[in-house]
């Protein structure tokens, strides 16, 4: 990492402390929510790995003069700053809109203030810019930061018609964060891609394969990179998508499949697992723990 300084920002970011990867690439942990931003194998790699290769963004670069990126939870910026440098890398003509989702401004400023994103310093200025104004305007790059709660900005954004050709769904983990992981919350998220864009996840949950097939999205599986579970892509159709495994497939088919449900955008974390916890009780699907016994046998 770089040790070079940068303008003090206007927000106190001591809250922050940044812990390193196993790629040696930094993040933070979350004490609301109980979590790093990013897998300890490795920041840098997982916003390669499980988010800019999986939606194809060099290839879509080498065809496309203009591309649209969403970024479901922005947090420190690596994925969009990764899918910029390997973008323009391909293409550097390439006209790029970014929407980025994010509830707290104060995490991308944050990276910004400890250097995080000085692996990517030819963007530092335009992703500077973004975490400080929010905004970024440039010849090649319109970005913004919709800041507040994504159920009610994705609502904006897809109002607007915005049509992305990479979404990167990135919020933290199902059991921690399910209001971003409901059936009615990725409805809006698919709404928002283009007919032949392409959504990469971290997660490999069979509630949130479920929702997004819901969505009326195809799924895929993409390589267990640093985890030991692989992704998820999604897209409107599944020519090109890696196939589940017998094993992935046979899961959706379990109690753990339920997805998560949020009717009007606007329940708690607590009643949203709640709401699941009693439709998978009620199920006449198989229980997932008696299927894992049932499959280890069969092994």
């Amino acid at each position: 990492m770089s040790n070079s300084s940068h303008q003090p920002l206007a927000t106190s970011h001591s809250s922050y402390s940044p812990q390193i990867t196993a790629d040696g690439s930094y993040t933070f942990f979350s004490a609301e929510f109980g979590e790093a931003y990013h897998s300890q194998f490795g920041a840098r790699q997982e916003a390669e790995f499980k988010f800019v290769e999986p939606t194809q963004l060099r290839q879509k670069a080498r065809q496309q003069k203009s591309l649209r990126l969403l970024d479901v939870c922005y947090g420190l910026g690596y994925n969009t700053a990764a899918a910029l440098a390997a973008i323009w890398e391909e293409n550097p003509n390439c006209e790029i809109e970014v929407a980025g989702l994010e509830l707290d401004p104060t995490v991308p400023q944050a990276a910004i203030a400890h250097n995080l994103l000085d692996n990517w310093s030819p963007l530092l200025p335009q992703l500077t810019q973004l975490a400080t104004t929010h905004q970024v305007t440039s010849d090649r790059l319109q970005a913004k930061l919709l800041l507040g709660d994504a159920r009610q900005t994705i609502q904006t954004l897809q109002a607007s018609g915005f049509q992305a050709d990479a979404i990167f769904l990135d919020p933290f983990s199902p059991p921690t964060c399910p209001q971003l992981w409901t059936v009615e919350f990725l409805g809006y998220v698919a709404r928002c891609m283009h007919k032949s864009g392409i959504l990469a996840t971290y997660s490999c949950a069979a509630s949130v394969r479920s929702a997004l097939q819901v969505a009326g999205l195809k799924i895929g599986s993409t390589s267990p990179i640093g985890r030991r579970s692989p992704g998820t892509v999604a897209s409107w159709h599944d020519s090109g998508l890696p196939p589940l495994s017998q094993e992935e497939r046979e899961h959706l088919q379990t109690r753990a499949a339920i997805p998560y449900r949020d009717p009007q955008l606007c329940d708690s974390a607590e009643i949203i697992c709640q709401r699941r916890v009693q439709e998978q009780q009620t199920s006449c699907l198989e229980p997932t723990s008696r299927w894992r016994k049932r499959r280890s046998r069969d092994v």
